[in-house]
């Protein structure tokens, strides 16, 4: 049971580390200098890395454990019972922060590109 549990916040992970730029952005590129663009983006990067996905995601998990210990103890559950329900709030909360943290990064990124003039189609 704790393995099928884990298994979604490892594939989060994992997901989230093979990104080589997750933010997606699809960019106009026509009548654009490449070597300018790529220096461009390469800084606009370095922006949308500042967002601490990490910590989002360890935030969340931490919280979605808690309410869900909190919710077997008033359920009534036995220590098994409240350890599955703060495993089953970690992986949730840890999902939900990691998804909103990626997000964020993807507008840093977008909207730098857009202040440095490109245009972002998506």
């Amino acid at each position: 049971m704790k393995r099928l549990v884990l298994l979604p916040c490892f594939l989060l992970v994992s997901a989230c580390s093979a990104m080589k730029d997750p933010s997606g952005a699809i960019v106009d590129l026509q009548g654009v200098d490449r070597n300018r663009y790529e220096a461009d983006l390469a800084d606009c990067r370095r922006y949308a890395d500042e967002v601490p996905v990490g910590r989002h995601v360890a935030a969340g998990a931490a919280g979605g454990a808690a309410v869900g210990a909190v919710g077997g103890v008033v359920s009534g559950a036995n220590k098994t019972g409240i350890g599955q329900a703060a495993g089953v709030g970690a992986v949730y909360g840890g999902t939900v922060a990691g998804v909103s943290a990626v997000g964020e990064h993807r507008q840093v990124l977008r909207e730098c590109l857009r202040g440095r003039g490109y245009r972002v189609l998506n």
